[in-house]
């Protein structure tokens, strides 16, 4: 699974029918009418032995047969044929085949895979519609229509859904630059096209409908990738299941699987709609509005009732209108009848003439605090509404990224919404989408977000791994999957999360009654058990004892009741704690499972018993920072009772992150977690407390960083060595290091800028430098030597950097050293660092290009081995690459 010889799929030389039939109503007959009805300009040959010609052109009985190898193939032979025609094909020199086949089993596919891997032959399918790539004119598939040229990617895992989008998006004159069935995906899959889309200069927006994940981590690693160039935009079917097999903690029970792709969706960047013409709508907003970063609304509009629609709208998606002032309101109404609605929306009255359009539209478009202006007009008698509409494009054409525009009708506004369309407005149908589309927009600027958020310079954390897994070995040699609250807390305890002091005793009443008593009143009484999942539910919980009598009897009431309701329970005893007293926390629950498919997933939200009921949660996937995990609280409903009400002061938000990052970073290290909660986790001024945890662990290790969806943090690469007699720590850069890299970057000479980064500018936008320090770790790495100053403070003294391609074929590298430090042996440490890793990595090749007049790195690349190759292809200078692997 790569990118390799993919181009051969969207743009082929030549053109294969394996299987084309003149039999009315076959698929061979319909793809063969349909690749030689397009407007493809390279030759495309018919291979059928029971035809000597079709339609006049002459038909090969065997692929041997064909004057030269074609570069794609469309395979629409029986399914016990298959395998053989791709061992033909890839005998022939065939680069790329679409198996339109359906019905075979895992053994003929297994065949067909095992006869195309050797040759690198990609096969798309089988059991696929096929593929349109309209700027080649090669219509690929059975599809019933043709696809107009444009600069949309359309990927879909139902054929079905694809000719319905091409119908759809051919009737509203959308142009693809490419559409395509993926089918069975049994060689390329979503991540592969996503890869080879995203540096596509014909597609400038990629949407999916997606039905399954098969490789979650290189998915996420590929989307991440796309979704940093260009909008990616996705519908996943299947929000609604079946249901959740029973979980043994809240946690699990909360984290729904398409849950979790929401949030993997999120966290790559991109955009999920509910619905094919969300879809679109996601589409046209983002090509003609994309710009805009509003985050209010105003509606202009000659209609009352059409406002009132649109205001309600943007109500319930949370979109708060614009509040005019004062001033606004007297500019408005200098052009405006006194009876307009002094407000917003902007009602300017049935009766508007052109004038009356053009003024409002003037006057808010030049305020700013007004935010995006939704234009809506209702047709009417008074006036054209294409003369509205020619009045007012001048207007709109200087202001595109600032407004929406919904002509209500269909023929009599035809001409206006052509006229805007063709001024580059964004046009919507109804009020509602256009309010959906802004909602749209501002969830996709907040997904794009967390690709460039910058943490804060919070201490990694460095839990005690050591001592949370032997308590979890200690248990599993027990034969428990369960550890006790006890176990639980000391685990939470090891990654530095605060817990309230816990004893345990033996199932006895004066036990737990001594045990308060060291504890000191009031105390709170829990029962242990490994069969009681939630103790609360079989009145498992005694709160607020006050004396050692009021333990002892509740203690002995809680043995009774739990000896009537759970007979078959096994009870080790009981836990006691000392009450705590925070009159101002707020209950929460964090908690992580591990999704089948994603792997471990972190929960945040409002805690206590009725979680469940309450449903007010956010899931992330790991790894997260301090930026990621405040986002992650930000999405839920209790947040803002955290920021603070009435007698109530702000929680410390940096201490609920920092717990979830502590989660986070637990998953990474202990493989065996695989259910976690802590419920509640009281939060206030004062920071954040832990007074009940479950942990549920398995000696499968379903957790671990070998199951995220996203590469954490590599901290095993990380290294200290001496150079100029004091110590010096090489690691992979991090997002925390933002700051100190732009100080780094600021700190070189124009000069040295120019050799190494092809260009003396200094100052670098935002979005630029994230791009730097937020890197992922599956596909790239960058070293950075850090050296503490003379006050302890660390500084970025230089890097060295790889970018692989999508196969790990191939790593281009870039290296700067501080200017101050050239040829003193730091830039030999860091290239042997990275030739280290990538050989490590299984890189095949390294590579870099030198400009001619860049001596000292010419030097230095021949010294540690690489060797120069000629001209950078593409480029103007120098091409030394090295061989990082023996030949097979």
């Amino acid at each position: 699974m790569s990118i390799r010889n993919l181009e051969y799929l969207l743009a082929p030389a030549s053109v294969a029918v394996v299987g084309a039939s003149s039999r009315a109503g076959s698929v061979g007959a319909t793809v063969w009418r349909n690749v030689r009805a397009g407007e493809f300009g390279g030759p495309v040959w018919p291979v059928n032995p029971s035809h000597e010609q079709l339609d006049g052109q002459r038909c090969f009985a065997r692929i041997a047969d064909l004057p030269q190898a074609p570069e794609l193939a469309l395979v629409c032979t029986p399914p016990a044929t298959v395998p053989g025609v791709i061992n033909e094909l890839a005998a022939r020199g065939c680069k790329a085949a679409v198996v339109m086949t359906a019905g075979l089993d895992k053994v003929q596919k297994q065949a067909m895979l095992d006869a195309a891997r050797p040759a690198l032959l990609r096969i798309l399918g089988p059991n696929c519609l096929g593929l349109l790539a309209p700027h080649a004119g090669l219509n690929a598939s059975f599809a019933h229509t043709e696809a107009l040229p444009g600069e949309i990617a359309f990927v879909s895992q139902s054929g079905a859904i694809v000719t319905a989008v091409l119908d759809w998006a051919r009737s509203r004159r959308i142009g693809l630059s490419c559409m395509v069935s993926m089918g069975e995906h049994a060689d390329v899959d979503v991540g592969d096209l996503l890869d080879h889309l995203a540096s596509d200069p014909k597609t400038r927006s990629i949407l999916m409908y997606l039905e399954s994940v098969e490789a979650p981590r290189k998915f996420m690693s590929a989307a991440r990738a796309a979704a940093r160039n260009k909008p990616v935009i996705v519908v996943k079917a299947g929000r609604a299941g079946r249901g959740m097999a029973a979980a043994a903690s809240h946690t699990g029970a909360l984290a729904g699987s398409d849950a979790v792709y929401d949030a993997a969706f999120r966290r790559a960047g991109m955009l999920r709609v509910d619905t094919l013409q969300q879809l679109f709508i996601a589409a046209e907003t983002l090509a003609r509005f994309g710009a805009n970063r509003d985050e209010v609304l105003t509606v202009m509009t000659n209609g009352g009732g059409a406002g009132v629609m649109a205001a309600d709208a943007a109500a319930l998606a949370g979109i708060p209108l614009a509040e005019p002032s004062a001033a606004l309101i007297e500019r408005l109404g200098a052009g405006l009848p006194g009876t307009w609605s002094h407000g917003n929306p902007v009602d300017i009255i049935g009766d508007a003439p052109v004038e009356r359009y053009t003024h409002t539209l003037n006057t808010l478009l030049a305020d700013p605090a007004a935010g995006a202006v939704l234009f809506v007009h209702a047709p009417t008698a008074i006036v054209r509404s294409d003369d509205i509409a020619r009045a007012c494009a001048p207007i709109a054409r200087q202001a595109r990224h600032r407004l929406l525009a919904c002509w209500l009708g269909d023929g009599a506004v035809a001409d206006a919404r052509r006229i805007f369309r063709e001024a580059g407005i964004a046009d919507f149908e109804t009020p509602e989408d256009a309010v959906a589309a802004f909602g749209l927009l501002r969830t996709y600027r907040r997904n794009q977000a967390q690709l460039i958020e910058a943490p804060g310079a919070a201490p990694v954390v460095a839990g005690n791994a050591e001592a949370a897994r032997t308590l979890m070995q200690r248990a599993l040699a027990d034969g428990r999957t369960m550890l006790d609250e006890a176990e639980a807390k000391q685990v939470l305890q090891a990654y530095g999360i605060p817990v309230v002091e816990t004893r345990r005793v033996a199932a006895e009443a004066e036990a737990a009654a001594q045990a308060a008593q060291a504890c000191g009143f009031p105390v709170a009484l829990k029962i242990l058990s490994r069969d009681l999942s939630h103790k609360s539910d079989v009145g498992g919980v005694a709160l607020d004892l006050q004396d050692a009598a009021t333990v002892r009897e509740a203690a002995q009431t809680m043995l009774a009741r739990i000896g009537r309701m759970r007979p078959e329970a096994r009870l080790e005893g009981f836990t006691v704690q000392a009450m705590v007293r925070r009159p101002h926390a707020q209950e929460l629950i964090v908690g992580a499972s591990v999704d089948p498919l994603f792997g471990p997933v972190l929960l945040f939200g409002q805690g206590g018993t009725a979680v469940e009921l309450v449903a007010d949660r956010a899931l992330a996937l790991p790894p997260l920072n301090r930026a990621l995990a405040r986002e992650q609280i930000s999405r839920t409903r209790v947040a803002r009772l955290l920021g603070g009400y009435r007698d109530r002061p702000p929680a410390q938000l940096d201490a609920i992150a920092d717990a979830l990052v502590a989660l986070s970073q637990l998953l990474a290290d202990l493989p065996e977690i695989a259910e976690l909660d802590i419920n509640p986790l009281w939060a206030d001024e004062q920071g954040v407390i832990a007074l009940d945890a479950r942990i549920r662990i398995d000696p499968h290790g379903p957790a671990g960083r070998a199951h995220f969806a996203i590469l954490p943090y590599p901290a095993e690469l990380e290294e200290t060595v001496s150079w100029q007699g004091a110590p010096l720590l090489l690691r992979p850069i991090r997002p925390e290091d933002e700051a100190m890299h732009r100080e780094f970057l600021e700190s070189l000479d124009p000069e040295d800028l120019r050799l190494r980064l092809f260009s003396s500018r200094r100052e670098m936008p935002r979005s630029e430098l994230a791009r730097l320090v937020q890197i992922d770790y599956a596909r790239e790495m960058a070293f950075v030597a850090v050296r503490a100053q003379a006050d302890g403070t660390p500084r970025i003294i230089g890097v060295v950097r790889a970018v692989s391609d999508p196969d790990n074929d191939e790593a281009e590298f870039a290296i700067i050293i501080r200017s101050d430090l050239h040829r003193q042996g730091l830039g030999r440490l860091l290239m042997r660092k990275m030739i280290g890793h990538l050989r490590a990595s299984g890189t095949r090749r390294m590579v870099g290009e030198v400009l001619p007049e860049n001596r000292s790195m010419s030097a230095l690349a021949q010294a540690v081995g690489l060797q120069a190759e000629g001209v950078h292809r593409g480029g103007e200078g120098r091409l030394f690459a090295m061989a990082l692997q023996a030949r097979d």
